[in-house]
């Protein structure tokens, strides 16, 4: 019986030693062909720049094609339900946004979990979005806008890029935290949001400074803050709502990397360090920076950790807004 017990003992040390250098062996080869990033949003936005700077260079240094396929729909999770239930080999990935964090509390029946059906590889980039008002509305500051909202409760509307999306949660978190109340004036996207402030119909906006910047630098919408706890290298002399009398007040809108559940850690490991070789790149920062966007690489665990914090934090808010998707 010894003996046996012996040589099971052997087999098992075999067994795990065996798998420890097949799963290495796996990562080291590691490409062997063509890797799918699926992005979950339409061609040309911020997500997808990203993706594709990244997937031209990680294709060029690991010698097989990285390609990008954009699979827009509910609000980003069609295809984060593809990526969850993909083989987890490694070969497919999915480009994931601060969005995705706050679809837990919003949605209903939701067929994938991001913690559970998916693995986290790296946050790779972030940056504030900017609280912008209509030029005739005579506001230049935090302070000034919450004066006239106080003054006027509930005269003033902000339009967002949809029911629930991040700018609607992030002006709806501005409110909470400066006690004001406006009027929510959803669209089906950012663009149309912008145009109705631009043309006088609604008040205020929040967007991404990489879709933002262009209204601003024409006139055509008046920057007031941006929403991270530090200034943007984009946009250094203009204040965030933390210094402008809202402490603590920090959205800055985050993307990354995440594999279906089961990917070998070894192959994440090696996508991890990757990912951070080509963010600290001089070039790619320079470039990700003239968008409004910093490198913000991380360890898987450290990503992982984020999500969990984000969804926990943006569940309080939207409790508080009241958002719905039906």
């Amino acid at each position: 019986m010894a003996t046996m017990t012996r040589r099971a003992a052997t087999a098992l040390a075999c067994a795990a030693l065996f798998g420890s250098f097949a799963g290495h062996a796996a990562a080291q080869a590691w490409p062997t062909r063509t890797v799918k990033i699926v992005v979950p949003y339409a061609p040309g936005g911020t997500n997808d720049i990203v993706a594709r700077l990244l997937a031209q260079r990680l294709g060029d240094r690991l010698g097989h094609p990285f390609i990008v396929e954009n699979k827009p729909g509910a609000s980003g999770n069609l295809g984060a339900e593809q990526v969850a239930r993909a083989p987890a080999d490694g070969y497919t990935l999915l480009l994931v946004t601060m969005g995705h964090s706050i679809a837990p509390s919003l949605y209903k029946g939701m067929r994938y979990d991001i913690r559970s059906d998916l693995a986290p590889v790296a946050e790779l980039t972030a940056g504030p979005t900017l609280v912008m008002v209509n030029p005739s509305l005579g506001v230049s500051s935090i302070a000034e806008l919450v004066a006239l909202a106080k003054a006027k409760p509930g005269a003033l509307n902000f339009s967002s890029a949809g029911n629930g999306s991040s700018t609607h949660l992030a002006t709806e978190y501005l409110s909470a935290q400066t006690g004001i109340k406006m009027t929510h004036i959803p669209f089906g996207g950012s663009a149309p949001a912008m145009a109705d402030v631009m043309a006088g119909n609604t008040q205020v906006v929040m967007d991404l400074m990489f879709s933002a910047m262009p209204q601003v630098k024409g006139g055509k919408l008046k920057a007031i803050a941006q929403t991270g706890l530090k200034r943007s290298p984009a946009m250094p002399d203009l204040p965030t709502v933390a210094e402008s009398g809202v402490p603590g007040f920090d959205v800055v809108v985050w993307n990354g990397l995440m594999a279906p559940a089961g990917t070998p850690k070894d192959v994440i490991a090696k996508l991890n360090q990757e990912l951070k070789r080509e963010l600290d790149a001089p070039e790619l920062k320079e470039r990700l920076l003239a968008q409004g966007f910093e490198p913000a690489w991380s360890t898987p665990e450290a990503f992982g950790q984020k999500i969990a914090a984000d969804i926990a934090r943006w569940a309080k808010v939207v409790q508080v807004s009241g958002a719905k998707v039906e």
